[in-house]
Order: structure tokens, then C-alpha cells, then sequence
């Protein structure tokens, strides 16, 4: 469905900027967690990008795929981050964190399985872990923001080093 033919949705922000404003607490903490517990903002936007893709928001992909190239990702990674398991471009670590994201984001179709868990447990500690799963929850939140109010794609500059 083409958001241009689409009419107006609500202005979340503008409605509601105590809800709006909360929820870029709740991703500014999240944020701060993943920091303190020393996850890669790369990872972060990897973790971004793939939630956004199987949610389908086109404004969440587009702005992440921006930052993910303004962080210096390869083209050649952010292409395939849709097929991750069937190529050799991601570690051992953001394959954890790939499916544990994927776990998150689908959680419907069998909650997150203890081999997904167990094998994140493997090269990430608790506080890892839990900056992955509040990293995950936050931008499948987002997603559905954006989906709901059909935010278009396409403005969104990364901030400038």
C-alpha cells in the first residue's frame, strides 16, 4: 500500500508528547544500557534494521540503514542482512544477536526458544543480553509507531559527526 494515496494519520507527538516523549526515554535508556554494557552501536543498528525489515516499516529502514552507513557498515552487510543465515558476513556475535532480534520481534510464533537464548548466552553477558532484548523491544515499538501513522521514509538525514 503507497502512503501517498493514504490520508492523514494522527500526529502522535502533537496529540500526545507525553507518551511521545517518554517513549525517546524508554530508547534513550535503552541506548544507555546497551553503552554501559559495552554493545557495539553497530550492533544496535544491525539489531534495528533487521526488526524494521520483518515488520516492513519503511521509515525505520530508512533512517537506520542511513545510520548504519554513516557508522561506516558495508553496503555489502546492510544487502544482506535480510539473508544473514545464508551468508559469511556476520560474526558469531551478531548472528547471536541477529536471531535472538528475530526471536523478539516474532515472538507469536513461539516465544523465544531456549537454544536461541542459550546460544546468545554464549558470547554475551547478562547485561548484554539485556540491552539486546530492550533494543529489540524498543524499535519493534517503534515499528508499529510508524507503521500505524504511516510515517513516510526518505527525510531522514543521519546527525553529522
Amino acid at each position: 500500500m503507497s502512503t501517498s494515496d493514504s490520508a492523514p494519520r494522527v500526529a502522535l507527538k502533537k496529540i500526545t508528547p507525553a507518551v511521545s516523549s517518554a517513549m525517546g526515554s524508554l530508547h534513550g535508556a535503552a541506548v544507555s544500557a546497551a553503552q554501559d554494557a559495552k554493545v557495539e552501536p553497530e550492533l544496535l543498528e544491525l539489531i534495528r534494521i533487521r526488526a524494521s525489515q520483518i515488520n516492513g516499516c519503511a521509515f525505520c529502514l530508512d533512517m537506520h540503514t542511513k545510520d548504519a552507513r554513516a557508522q561506516g557498515e558495508a553496503e555489502q552487510r546492510i544487502y544482506a542482512l535480510n539473508a544473514w543465515r545464508e551468508t559469511p558476513f556476520f560474526t558469531e556475535r551478531e548472528r547471536a544477536a541477529l536471531a535472538l532480534t528475530e526471536a523478539v520481534t516474532l515472538v507469536h510464533d513461539g516465544r523465544v526458544p531456549d537454544d536461541v537464548y542459550a546460544e546468545a548466552a554464549e558470547v554475551f553477558d547478562e547485561a548484554q543480553i539485556a540491552a539486546l532484548i530492550w533494543a529489540a523491544t524498543v524499535i519493534n515499538a517503534y515499528n508499529r509507531i510508524a507503521i500505524a501513522t504511516r510515517m513516510a521514509p526518505g527525510a531522514y538525514q543521519p546527525a553529522q559527526k
